[in-house]
């Protein structure tokens, strides 16, 4: 599922070449540590999905592939490769649009790249990084304002699957994803790095965020911008929520800070000209189920009666956005 060759050919045109071989050292290690028994059907399913000779696509204003000459697929081209979509549920990022089946997922990832996109510095002939980036989703809009070489890292075998069908069509070589974690992320820089790097709806899932962010720095290139994005809560910068037991149903859930408070955390790693842009309740027309995610979603997380409140009494999903530069 992933194009070796091609990713060495990508990653040494750009700013992050020097780690080359230590993210190709990384994913083999981790290949050799799979134990999901269904990678191989994955692949398998990847190769049997239908090739087609011309194509067009469209990454700005969403991520949809067509066919070049503008028809249609035939009923029975629609249905088997429905079928063969859906057998990679849940599908939790998106959506995308795949010839004429619209892949509904979960979050609409489109609407979080609407708030931030005319906040952050333009990605044109820029080196990102996406770290714990899903299916990709937003690695291909990255890609669709301009940036060079978008790479996404994200552990999960099943979203490496995903990514994979979405490239086998837009056939976009210099967007990448790794199956990789934060921890798996260089240490040494040798002035190498990113000119941005996104991190969205991860740092509450670490048992140390402060180390996070310092990683997150790490990797960036001097003057480089970071754009986080997070679950809050309300209060001053001393406030920090650290949920018992569950949060809205996650478990693992450490550290929810207030705006303040994670103002605070960013300046006191180092970052410069720290600034929220977006702070938003997290509604059930933002992330719900559908067809593409028949799994209990955000309204099942809530408490009945009072959407301000998760079932465990904590206050609801409130999501912020931050823009940080390393100095």
């Amino acid at each position: 599922m992933i194009q070796f060759d091609q990713f060495k050919k990508d990653i040494e045109n750009s700013k992050a070449s020097f780690w080359h071989d230590y993210f190709v050292d990384a994913v083999k290690t981790r290949y050799t540590n799979y134990t999901h028994g269904e990678v191989q059907e994955w692949q398998e399913l990847i190769e049997s999905l239908p090739d087609f000779n011309e194509v067009s696509f469209d990454l700005k204003s969403q991520v949809q592939v067509n066919l070049s000459d503008g028809r249609g697929l035939t009923e029975n081209e629609s249905t088997d490769l429905t079928s063969k979509l859906k057998q990679l549920h849940p599908w939790r990022k998106g959506p995308y649009r795949l010839f004429d089946i619209q892949i509904d997922t979960e979050w609409r990832s489109d609407w979080k790249w609407e708030r931030i996109k005319s906040h952050i510095s333009p990605l044109k002939g820029k080196t990102i990084l996406d770290v714990g980036c899903g299916n990709g989703y937003h690695c291909w809009r990255m890609l669709g304002e301009g940036a060079q070489f978008v790479l996404g890292v994200d552990p999960s075998q099943k979203f490496l699957a995903q990514f994979s069908i979405i490239q086998k069509y837009a056939n976009q070589t210099n967007c990448h994803l790794l199956p990789l974690g934060i921890e798996d992320m260089p240490k040494e820089t040798k002035h190498c790095g990113f000119d941005s790097v996104f991190c969205m709806g991860v740092l509450y899932h670490r048992k140390s965020p402060i180390d996070m962010l310092y990683q997150l720095k790490d990797l960036l290139l001097s003057g480089g911008e970071l754009i986080l994005e997070t679950l809050v809560i309300d209060g001053n910068q001393e406030q920090v929520l650290v949920p018992y037991g569950r949060y809205a149903q996650m478990r693992n859930v450490w550290f929810i800070p207030s705006v303040e408070a994670l103002s605070l955390w960013l300046t006191k790693c180092g970052f410069k000209q720290v600034k929220c842009i977006n702070v938003e309740k997290t509604s059930t027309s933002e992330q719900r189920s559908t067809e593409w995610m028949t799994f209990h979603s955000l309204e099942n997380f809530l408490m009945p009666g009072n959407e301000n409140l998760t079932v465990e009494g904590y206050p609801a999903p409130k999501r912020a956005t931050f823009i940080a530069k390393k100095a």
